[in-house]
């Protein structure tokens, strides 16, 4: 039987959120930048634990944000280096079932897929947001259009995608749960490698430490 595995990218393939360190780079300078990324901090997890939307989330912490092209290009070698430590481990697995292995994710495409491209995940099967550059390289906004800057964006993605077979959802968020909820997905699969959420714990069909655990 095919298996789709639907597979988180921030806080789950890698061990941060990236939009949070995006702007840690881009305030390196800022004399308030503990109180910026505090509040971007905060911001998300409200989105991740499903106490405000997505696009609320995303559009809460774009105001705080101000990045270029040159701060992706550090962030990116920033998560190349803190890769989740089982995805690393079981890279061969990523590489073997590529056909099989999709990322969707709230984040953004210019950083996911140069990192996860190293694990053997095809460029087409990277669902993300896109960033929308000014002509001097600075971050002005982002694709408003795009599914996965929407309310329960990962539902209508994949509910676009008319996947065969089954499909189980690897994630930390509730935006994970989601997909789970709406009836796309047979199983979803809380990850706990890198962070714990009790609401989104409470509503998986399976809790796992690493991709060790996961039984494929």
């Amino acid at each position: 039987m095919q298996v789709n595995l639907i597979i988180d990218f921030d806080s789950t393939f890698v061990k941060a959120e990236a939009l949070d360190e995006l702007a840690g780079i881009a305030l390196a300078d800022d004399k308030n930048r503990k109180e910026i990324i505090d509040e971007i901090k905060k911001t998300t997890i409200l989105g991740m634990e499903g106490k405000i939307t997505f696009p609320e989330s995303l559009g809460r912490r774009f105001k705080l944000l101000s990045a270029n092209k040159e701060h992706i290009k550090k962030l990116i070698e920033f998560l190349k280096n803190n890769v989740s430590e089982s995805v690393k481990r079981n890279r061969d697995f990523f590489i073997k079932n590529a056909d099989n292995i999709y990322i969707i994710s709230g984040g953004f495409r210019e950083y996911i897929v140069p990192v996860a491209e190293g694990y053997g995940v095809k460029n087409d099967h990277i669902l993300a947001n896109k960033f929308i550059f000014d002509d001097k390289g600075n971050i002005c906004g982002f694709d408003e259009n795009c599914n996965l800057a929407k309310n329960e964006g990962k539902v209508k993605q994949i509910r676009e995608m008319n996947l065969t077979g089954e499909t189980w959802v690897i994630g930390d968020g509730y935006t994970d749960y989601q997909i789970r909820e709406a009836g796309l997905a047979s199983k979803f699969i809380a990850c706990c490698e890198n962070v714990e959420r009790e609401n989104v714990l409470k509503v998986a069909d399976e809790i796992i430490h690493s991709f060790d655990e996961l039984k494929w």
